[in-house]
């Protein structure tokens, strides 16, 4: 009786850690490498979301104000190069004009600008809700996103440049400084892709 106790205890696990394995395969299995993902970012119907580029430090300074860059944190040299260089991997993946869009951090809208794939739209939709930043609220910034999406034209090149808490609650994955997420557009909803890493 232990013995056949212990043979259907056993053979149960061992069905869940396959499950689990088939499971986590398929869905890395999902994401499509990046040659795809700049193909994807080309033919509409995705957007790319991205965390703006490196800048020092955690959070914002107690009291900052978001029209004043002296008192927020912001791209230090190698970020903004780091931004340069990622609006130059768009070009050289044939994508030379996008619909950019921004939150109104300064650190958002310089990685934007430096981008150079045309005029960048701020937002508060994608505004930081980190340490509840201007009363943020991030149940509300995403259905406030997820709204905006649903009227969206994707038919071009679609790129936001937000904060990772914002990533984080759309798309589920974590990103660091100027990583992008590919996301499909479902309805009012996205669906990662796969992402590509932009090292600074």
């Amino acid at each position: 009786m232990k013995n056949g106790l212990f043979k259907r205890g056993y053979l149960s696990r061992f069905i869940f850690a396959l499950s689990m394995l088939l499971t986590l395969g398929f869905s890395s299995g999902a994401f499509a490498n990046e040659s795809q993902l700049w193909s994807k970012i080309k033919s509409g119907g995705h957007i790319v979301l991205m965390r703006h580029a490196l800048a020092p430090g955690f959070g914002d300074p107690d009291g900052f104000t978001l029209g004043d860059c002296s008192t927020q944190r912001v791209l230090s040299d190698v970020g903004r190069q780091q931004a340069t260089q990622i609006g130059e991997r768009f070009r050289a993946n044939g994508i030379t004009e996008a619909s950019v869009y921004s939150s109104p951090w300064c650190r958002c809208v310089d990685t934007a600008e430096l981008l150079k794939l045309g005029k960048v739209t701020q937002s508060l939709n994608f505004a930081s809700t980190f340490q509840q930043n201007l009363d943020g609220n991030p149940a509300r910034n995403v259905a406030a996103v997820k709204q905006w999406i649903a009227d969206l034209d994707t038919s071009k090149p679609t790129v936001i440049v937000t904060h990772q808490v914002n990533i984080t609650a759309l798309t589920g994955q974590y990103s660091s400084s100027g990583e992008m997420v590919v996301a499909r557009v479902n309805g009012d909803s996205l669906v990662p892709v796969g992402t590509i890493e932009t090292a600074p």
